[in-house]
């Protein structure tokens, strides 16, 4: 069990980093990649059915918020996402093409 201290310490981790890879990476949502606290739940559920979670401290942080995501208390991110302008979007604007000739 974490105490307050390392708790608060964690949350300020999760919260400066972003996914480095992947569908929500930086080549994707450039120039960063999205924070790592606004990963839909699916997506995180995804490493624990194949082969679990990244290895080093990414992994770690990915485990801790998929728990808390599962847990349902998504709402402990909400100062984060205060602070960052509010949730990141993660549906792409569809290009539009209108046609107005015959």
């Amino acid at each position: 069990m974490l105490d307050p201290e390392e708790f608060a310490d964690t949350m300020n981790e999760i919260g400066r980093t972003h996914m480095p890879f992947g569908k929500y990476g930086p080549a994707e949502y450039p120039p960063r990649g999205i924070p790592i606290y606004d990963l839909p739940f699916e997506y995180l559920q995804w490493f624990t059915y194949h082969g679990g979670f990244p290895s080093g401290r990414l992994g770690e942080l990915l485990e801790i918020l998929y728990h808390i995501k599962k847990d349902g208390a998504d709402e402990v991110f909400a100062p984060l996402r205060l602070k960052a302008g509010g949730r990141t979007k993660l549906r792409k604007k569809k290009p539009r093409n209108y046609r107005f000739d015959d």
